[in-house]
């Protein structure tokens, strides 16, 4: 009987232990169960964080890469207004210019040169507008560019530039009274029928070219790059290539 009382005790405390070992199994599952459920929380809320981050970023991203206002103001239109501290007005009338003269699409049409009597030629680029055309007695004022044919480049294929009105002038234009002999009358002769903002090119012929330089008829260059062009121009064949702009008639 005692045998017996001991086994049943002995077995009593077997499953004591064994269902203490089981709870201690229950409650361990139990926090291993939270823990996760706690960190994948906490994945949660840092994935929501980082979307949330992203999405502002792309709104001022989007916000920052808009067009900036202009508050109804045209950028092309203050080149008109007077520029301080011009007291000649100068610097005013060339921003003026340039923007009534910029370029066109109707520049780059390729259209053929026309030949003239006197040997010159022209090609006309654009026909300007008004009334007024050049001929002869006008009075006229013209933005010029001169290329020497002999000299042409791959990044001056018309010609090395000798004169610009831009860098041998103060006002960036000549201006002269057509058939007073101060240029060419081939030149003249290529200019007649322009309007105002009208673009040319004239081509001057050498035998021309070295005439007009016998009658001091060709515009003189102030910058020494231009002064040793020019020089050089007529150790060869001078042909000349005008680029024309009319910026006054009278």
């Amino acid at each position: 009987m005692r045998a017996a009382a001991l086994f049943l005790t002995g077995l009593a405390y077997t499953e004591a232990f064994s269902g203490l070992s089981t709870s201690k199994g229950h409650i361990s599952s139990s926090l291993n169960g939270a823990n996760s459920n706690n960190e994948e929380d906490v994945n949660n809320r840092r994935s929501f964080l980082v979307q949330s981050a992203a999405s502002a970023s792309s709104i001022l991203l989007l916000t920052n890469s808009a067009n900036p206002a202009n508050a109804g103001i045209d950028p092309l239109a203050l080149k008109a207004l007077p520029v301080e501290g011009d007291t000649t007005g100068a610097t005013t009338r060339m921003r003026q210019i340039e923007t009534v003269n910029g370029p066109r699409p109707e520049d780059s049409k390729d259209i053929a040169f026309e030949k003239l009597p006197s040997g010159a030629s022209y090609r006309e680029y654009r026909e300007g507008k008004g009334e007024a055309t050049v001929g002869n007695g006008s009075k006229v004022a013209v933005e010029m560019t001169i290329r020497c044919v002999s000299f042409a480049t791959a990044n001056e294929p018309g010609g090395v530039k000798y004169f610009s009105t831009k860098a041998d002038t103060e006002f960036n234009e000549l201006a002269w009274t057509i058939g007073d002999g101060e240029l060419p009358p081939e030149l003249e002769e290529g200019m007649a029928g322009m309007r105002k903002g009208g673009v040319r090119r004239i081509e001057l012929p050498s035998t021309v070219v070295f005439a007009a330089r016998k009658n001091n008829q060709l515009p003189q260059p102030t910058t020494k790059d231009g002064k040793r062009v020019f020089e050089r121009l007529f150790k060869t064949d001078a042909t000349l290539l005008l680029e024309v702009l009319v910026t006054r008639i009278k």
